[in-house]
């Protein structure tokens, strides 16, 4: 027997003192009354990923957490518990997985029934389940079942995306004659002569840089070889100039001769 339920005694008041919490599953989710050893003592719920304390007792992960927060005792002995000492109760919690339950949409018809475990994979095909409508601008919800039919009077679905995600942009008209592979093969045509011509533009551009480099280049090489020619012409005279003529060395030669003779 798991040892779900509180003593009799002083801390059934201090349990009623204490607020209920939303951690176990709801009693009327089930399609028949569970056993009292699932309920949780906090919440009155059954358990939801229930934890065992070193005095046996089970609880609802989500209610006990607060509850040893505050008052670090078991809510049903008062025995002293530290949460290190909480463990998992992974095998109640298949046999509570297993319990049937309702459809969470049973007040919209739905009749159906399924294993615990099982609910949120009904929910996900349930056709009584809401959803929204996926034509932009439209607020409405429908059941799933009637969704179809919703979106082919929509007045919002005048113009919709193709559901198959093609990527177009459909009119009541254009839905019944669209061809998905037809439409990609001419978006896939456009895009690759939108690509050519870039290219084309690309490679006139790379030409055209090409050409004015080489020009560049060229008049480059022009002025280093203008700069180098004039830098020739202006050291010659600089040479002239600090070189002593020949002639006047032989007169200054000839005037030292004829003094010494006299």
């Amino acid at each position: 027997m798991w040892s779900g339920e509180p003593d009799p005694g002083p801390s059934q008041t201090l349990m009623l003192a204490w607020p209920l919490q939303s951690g176990g599953y709801d009693l009327n989710l089930f399609a028949s009354p569970p056993d009292c050893n699932f309920l949780c003592s906090v919440c009155h719920g059954v358990l939801k990923r229930p934890m065992r304390l070193p005095c046996s007792h089970i609880f609802c992960k989500k209610c006990i957490l607060p509850w040893l927060a505050r008052q670090k005792t078991c809510p049903c002995c008062r025995k002293e518990v530290t949460q290190k000492k909480m463990v998992h109760v992974n095998k109640l919690r298949k046999i509570i997985g297993r319990l049937e339950v309702k459809c969470k949409n049973t007040e919209a018809g739905c009749l159906v029934t399924c294993p615990l475990a099982h609910r949120k994979g009904h929910q996900d095909s349930c056709p009584f389940e809401l959803m929204a409508c996926p034509n932009e601008g439209c607020t409405s919800q429908v059941p799933r079942g009637n969704l179809a039919e919703h979106r082919q009077n929509c007045q919002h679905g005048a113009h919709q995306r193709c559901p198959l995600g093609c990527g177009a942009t459909l009119g009541p008209a254009e839905r019944a004659s669209h061809n998905c592979y037809r439409e990609l093969r001419e978006a896939w045509c456009q895009r690759q002569e939108r690509c050519r011509t870039l290219v084309l533009c690309l490679l006139q551009r790379i030409r055209k840089v090409y050409r004015s480099a080489n020009l560049i280049r060229r008049q480059l090489a022009q002025l280093g070889e203008f700069l180098e020619d004039d830098s020739l012409l202006l050291g010659a005279p600089q040479e002239e100039a600090e070189a002593p003529p020949e002639g006047s060395i032989g007169a200054e030669m000839w005037g030292a001769q004829g003094q010494a003779t006299l």
